[in-house]
C-alpha cells in the first residue's frame, strides 16, 4: 500500500514539476505579490516525514545517515518557494530566501538530534540599496544565499536580473545590500530562468575567500555546468563534469571546507530525482572540470520532492549534517515544503553502514 500511495503521489509531483520547466510566465503567476507586506512573525507548522515509507527505520541511503525530516506549511500567502537555506555553526539558527523575494529567519527545533520544528520565524522582503522593497519579478528571485566570512552578512544570488549582492543581517531582519559583486559576461547572459543557483564563500584550499557560483543550465564547450569563482574585484571560470543530466540547484561550504553540491534531474517517464555530491576543497582551483564523489542519489520512491537548498554544519559528534528545503512552487496541492537533514560521519565511522 505504502508503494502504491508513493506512486499515486510521483504523478502528482510529474505534473507539478511542470512549473519548473515551464516557460517563464507559468512560473511567475504562481509567486505572490510582497507589495506592502512588512518584516514580521510567521506561523510554520510542521509534522514529521520518513523519507522510506515503505521502510521507516531505515537509516542509511547511499553514503549518509538519515537524521530525519518535517513538513513545513503556514497559512500565509506569502510562505513557500524555498530556493536557498544558511545554517548558522550551532545547527540551530538559519536564514533562507525564496524566488519570489522573501527572505525568512528563524531556529531549528531539536529532541533527541532530531528536527521538532521551527520556532521563532519571522520573515521580510528583501531591499534595494536604497532600502525599498523589491517588486518587480526580474529582480527579486532569489535562488542562492551563503553566509559571507564576517558571520553578520549574507551573500544572495539572484536570476533574471542576474546578480549577487552582500545583505546585512542584523536582529533576526535581512536589511539592505552592501555591495553589488560584478559578474562575467557569460554569467550576466544566461537565460533569465537558468542564471546563478548555486553559491558559497570558500573557506579552504587555493581558491579560499572566493566566492563559488554555478548556473542551473548553463554549459561550457564541453557540455559541463559552467562556474565561476568570484571576487571582489576579478572572477575566474571553473567547471563542474555533468553527470546523467542533472542540473544544478544549491550549494553548501561544509565545515572543512569541502562543497556538497545538489542537483536535480525530472524526466516525464522517471518523475523527480535529486542527488548530492561532495567536492574537495583541495581540488576547487580556476580553470578546473570538478567531479567530486557521489554520496546520494534518489527518486520518487523516496519522499523527496523539488529539492532547492542545502545547507551543512557541524553536529555534536564531529559528523558533517547536510540541510535540505525543497521549493514547492507555492503550489498548497500539487507540491510540499520539506526540510531534512542527513549526517556525513567522520571519516572511519559508520564505514559498515556506507
Amino acid at each position: 500500500m505504502a508503494k502504491k500511495l508513493a506512486n499515486a503521489r510521483l504523478a502528482l509531483v510529474l505534473v507539478a514539476v511542470l512549473a519548473v520547466v515551464a516557460p517563464l510566465p507559468a512560473i511567475s503567476a504562481s509567486k505572490p505579490s510582497l507589495a506592502g507586506f512588512q518584516p514580521q512573525a510567521l506561523v510554520v507548522t510542521s509534522r514529521p516525514i520518513e523519507l522510506d515509507s515503505d521502510e521507516p527505520k531505515r537509516a542509511s541511503f547511499g553514503k549518509l545517515n538519515w537524521l530525519g525530516g518535517l513538513e513545513l506549511a503556514s497559512k500565509s500567502p506569502v510562505f513557500g518557494g524555498l530556493s536557498g537555506f544558511a545554517i548558522k555553526r550551532d545547527g540551530i539558527g538559519f536564514v533562507a530566501v525564496s524566488d519570489a523575494g522573501l527572505w525568512l529567519t528563524g531556529a531549528l527545533a531539536y529532541r533527541d538530534g532530531h528536527l521538532t520544528g521551527l520556532t521563532n520565524v519571522r520573515a521580510g522582503p528583501l531591499r534595494a540599496s536604497g532600502g525599498k522593497a523589491l517588486e518587480a519579478e526580474d529582480d527579486r528571485d532569489a535562488e542562492a544565499i551563503t553566509w559571507a566570512r564576517d558571520g553578520k552578512s549574507v551573500y544572495i544570488g539572484f536570476e533574471h536580473h542576474h546578480r549577487i549582492e552582500r545583505v546585512t543581517l542584523k536582529e533576526d531582519e535581512l536589511g539592505n545590500p552592501l555591495e553589488t559583486r560584478t559578474l562575467p559576461k557569460t554569467a550576466r547572459r544566461a537565460h533569465p530562468n537558468g542564471g546563478i543557483e548555486a553559491l558559497g564563500q570558500l573557506t579552504r584550499g587555493p581558491s579560499a575567500g572566493w566566492l563559488i557560483a554555478f548556473s542551473e543550465r548553463q554549459r561550457d564547450k564541453a557540455g559541463n555546468h559552467r562556474g565561476w569563482l568570484i571576487g571582489p574585484r576579478s572572477s575566474k571560470p571553473i567547471g563542474l563534469k555533468r553527470l546523467k543530466g542533472f542540473d544544478v540547484t544549491d550549494l553548501a561550504v561544509g565545515p572543512d571546507g569541502d562543497i556538497f553540491v545538489l542537483e536535480r534531474r525530472f524526466r516525464f517517464s522517471e518523475g523527480v530525482k535529486m542527488r548530492i555530491r561532495k567536492i574537495q576543497a583541495a581540488d576547487v582551483r580556476p580553470g578546473a572540470t570538478l567531479t567530486g564523489e557521489v554520496l546520494l542519489e534518489a527518486d520518487g520512491r523516496l519522499l523527496i520532492d523539488n529539492m532547492e537548498g542545502i545547507a551543512a554544519h557541524r553536529s555534536a559528534n564531529g559528523s558533517t549534517v547536510l540541510t535540505l528545503v525543497s521549493d514547492n512552487n507555492f503550489s498548497r496541492f500539487l507540491q510540499r515544503t520539506l526540510l531534512m537533514q542527513f549526517a556525513l560521519p567522520p571519516r572511519g565511522r559508520d564505514e559498515a553502514r556506507r
